[in-house]
């Protein structure tokens, strides 16, 4: 059995679990004992249950003996970002508001999940419910980078990428509403995917910004990513904005689709605030892309320069809106010290929500205000129009765009305290949710601080075996899949 079984992607770890080189019980320990030996230097996670793993591993060997086992993730260790409810387990959304609320339910991914015979390994720390690209605005600690430590790992899904990347889980799933699964692959050196909107159920995740809101898979290689997206999409009747669409086997996908692809350059993404290196990484990748036939074509999408206005007012008044139920009656943090109802209501708000979670619902409560929804949120959606048809435009002449993941790698906890700075990471990213399509981020190499920098691929709606077949053709031609953090 490998030192470092940890690394290995599902797809070799599936082999060996089936050969019976290895059981689903020691590879549940090797991911364990990773996560106890780094974990107080990465803190990746706000809380696991080892018993309960290793007896969930213990089940898929005894199906596996019985001849029963369900497919690549049956005893494959997969952590969740503590967004999405696991039964009897935690779900606090990285936030005091829910510190000890335990989730009474399965969300529909992790009942998928079970069905495939994954472990369901912990939950992983986030941005307080979802909301930054950093993990720094959690209410437990901040998340370091594998790379280092002294770094973020990216938001709001940082935990979910750090552990992956630090070996402390073998996938882990993220949500992605602006940027949460695609910006921390690439600030951490994975594979991560933003689905289409619809594609994957929203059930049993808390929600954020409930139009832009969709989980997505961190994993080592873009054939893990298939492996893990093939697991959880689907239709879903207890969604309202599920969508029903035919699931292709993404994995058998990734060989029978060869291309050459037309590929897209939108020419807004490669200007100012773009780190140079970042820029000549990415140049290399379309370089590759085109020594392989495929037609390079520069695009426009006019309305970028609106996307990040946008997102902010969609997503914040979605999110005022969605926040409201957190009143201290029901259930979450309920203050001890209010006089009256009404300032129960404002004490357990002022003490369970942080900072940036309450300048987002005070902006968008003001943006869906008497006077100003017409100003703001509305005008805003007509945007989001625009910039969706920018995105489909482009689509009738290309495949897919390339474009850069994030402008600028990891930068150290602490460095940006400006919440517009923080903001503007998401440059890259934010489009593709306000136009509800599907985009990963891959390695592509990395900075002379050896920092790791993301390569993202966008596609058109519902074509993510298409998608996945384009990162994967960049993917098998280099080697930083291979390449991991010395922890």
């Amino acid at each position: 059995m490998s030192a470092e079984i940890f690394h290995q992607p599902i797809a070799t770890l599936a082999a060996q679990l089936e050969a019976k080189a290895i059981s689903a019980v020691e590879l549940t320990q090797a991911v364990v004992a990773r996560t106890k030996a780094v974990e107080p230097r990465v803190r990746a996670f706000n809380s696991f249950d080892e018993a309960d793993a290793l007896t969930q591993a213990a089940a898929a060997d005894a199906r596996r003996a019985a001849g029963a086992a369900r497919g690549p993730l049956d005893g494959i260790p997969v952590g969740l970002k503590d967004v999405i409810a696991v039964a009897g387990q935690p779900l606090t959304a990285s936030s005091k508001m829910l510190a000890n609320f335990v989730s009474p339910y399965d969300s529909t991914v992790t009942t998928k999940l079970r069905q495939a015979g994954a472990v369901m390994w912990g939950r992983l720390n986030c941005d307080e419910f979802a909301m930054g690209s950093s993990t720094e605005n959690s209410a437990f600690h901040p998340t370091g980078n594998p790379w280092d430590v002294t770094r973020v790992p990216g938001g709001s899904s940082g935990g979910s990428a750090a552990a992956l990347a630090a070996g402390e889980a073998i996938a882990t799933l993220g949500s992605d509403t602006g940027g949460s699964i695609r910006q921390p692959a690439a600030l951490c050196g994975v594979v991560g995917m933003k689905p289409t909107y619809g594609l994957v159920s929203r059930y049993g995740l808390i929600a954020y910004a409930s139009s832009l809101d969709q989980i997505g898979p961190f994993a080592r290689t873009v054939e893990d990513a298939a492996i893990v997206l093939g697991a959880i999409a689907g239709h879903d009747e207890r969604d309202s904005t599920s969508f029903k669409t035919e699931i292709p086997n993404y994995r058998a996908e990734l060989g029978a689709r060869r291309g050459p692809w037309k590929l897209g350059i939108p020419k807004e993404y490669f200007g100012e605030g773009l780190d140079p290196e970042i820029a000549a990484a990415v140049e290399r990748s379309i370089a590759f892309y085109k020594s392989q036939g495929c037609e390079i074509k520069e695009v426009s999408l006019p309305h970028t320069q609106y996307c990040l206005d946008t997102y902010y007012i969609i997503a914040t008044a979605e999110a005022s809106s969605n926040l409201a139920r957190y009143d201290g009656i029901r259930y979450g943090h309920r203050s001890k010290n209010a006089k009256d109802i009404v300032d129960l209501y404002f004490q357990s708000r002022a003490e369970g929500f942080g900072a940036e979670v309450k300048r987002r619902i005070i902006l968008g409560t003001y943006v869906l205000s008497s006077g100003y929804y017409d100003a703001f949120y509305l005008r805003a959606q007509k945007v989001r129009t625009l910039i969706r048809r920018d995105f489909l435009n482009a689509f009738k002449e290309v495949d897919a765009l390339i474009t850069p993941t994030s402008p600028i790698p990891a930068f150290k906890i602490g460095e940006k305290s400006d919440p517009l700075a923080m903001y503007l990471c998401d440059i890259y990213t934010i489009g593709v949710n306000l136009a509800g399509l599907p985009a990963i981020s891959v390695p592509c190499g990395f900075m002379p601080s050896n920092l790791p920098i993301g390569l993202q691929l966008i596609g058109q709606p519902f074509q993510e075996a298409n998608l996945l077949a384009i990162a994967h053709s960049y993917e098998c031609a280099h080697e930083w899949s291979v390449k991991h953090p010395n922890l």
